[in-house]
């Protein structure tokens, strides 16, 4: 059995993204993005799944900027799940929740949570942990402290926790973008591909020059061609001020001859070109549907 890392501990948002991306693989948590990418480099696991963008708050950058800077590996897949933040307590405080003195959770998930907390607990402190789940495994180890943690329902069952109040995040459409790691290049495999399943070729771009028009140019050579980009982001290089490069989501699978071509032409400019990953991207519901589960068993 294949081992797949996490962010940890378990019953977090990442976990359950593991699960319905790689059902049969053995999960390993981590207590941080970084230790998760190092752990496939490492041998300690076959692959790893990390989140890397949020409707709300964005890029995760921490997953970004260490997969571009010191753990380059390949985007086999992707999942976007939908997020649901609760304010989690001990069972002794179900009834005083509004009255905890401490709020533990990612910052992604305080975020996310503002309007709630600023109106129902404007004194709370707020703490920020690794994960939502290990927010909910702090207030289970240390039920004497009065505090709440915000996380998920799968850590609320996970950790003996009842949840206060439901649905806390300030905007319904909440959802992350969680993608597969793997050292390998070989294709992610799964029975939900179809014909009709949409693909992702995410690229590296770094201009030749700092110039009136050269990103123009960039995009010039993915507009004339009929490329659709689903998503265009710059980050620093950490070489200096003012330099950056950018990572372009291709809305399509890497093909023999329109991505070269782009490639070849952009490269002619004299652009830096990386293709980080050819993949699937799946919705929560096509990966977690019950009728999965029963053509599965079927055909094994």
């Amino acid at each position: 059995m294949e081992k797949v890392g996490y962010l940890g501990p378990k019953g977090s948002f990442t976990e359950a993204a593991a699960k319905a991306l790689v059902p049969k693989d053995e999960r390993v948590p981590f207590r941080s993005i970084p230790d998760t990418m190092d752990a496939v480099k490492e041998g300690l696991v076959n692959k790893a799944v990390v989140p890397m963008e949020n409707a709300i708050e964005g890029s995760v950058n921490i997953t970004l900027d260490y997969f571009i800077h010191h753990q380059r590996m390949n985007m086999s897949a992707e999942i976007v799940a939908p997020i649901e933040q609760h304010l989690l307590v001990p069972p002794s405080r179900i009834s005083s929740w509004d009255q905890v003195e401490t709020v533990y959770s990612h910052p992604h998930a305080i975020a996310q949570c503002h309007h709630f907390l600023r109106k129902y607990l404007p004194d709370a402190e707020i703490s920020y942990v690794n994960s939502t789940a290990a927010a909910a495994k702090h207030i289970q180890e240390n039920e004497s402290e009065n505090a709440a943690a915000i996380a998920n329902d799968i850590a609320a069952e996970a950790y003996g926790l009842e949840i206060a109040q439901k649905k806390i995040n300030d905007y319904e459409n909440n959802r992350t973008r969680f993608l597969l790691l793997t050292n390998s290049d070989a294709s992610f495999e799964n029975k939900v591909i179809t014909p009709s399943t949409d693909y992702k070729t995410t690229m590296m771009i770094t201009l030749s020059s700092d110039y009136s028009g050269a990103l123009h140019q960039v995009l010039s050579a993915f507009a004339w061609r009929k490329i659709n980009l689903s998503k265009i982001e710059s980050r620093p290089t950490k070489t200096g001020l003012g330099n950056y490069f950018f990572i372009i989501d291709v809305a399509m699978k890497k093909d023999d001859i329109l991505v070269p071509a782009v490639c070849e032409e952009l490269k002619a400019l004299g652009c830096g070109v990386q293709v980080l990953g050819s993949y699937p991207c799946f919705s929560w519901e096509e990966l977690t549907d019950p009728k999965l589960e029963v053509v599965e068993e079927e055909t094994t």
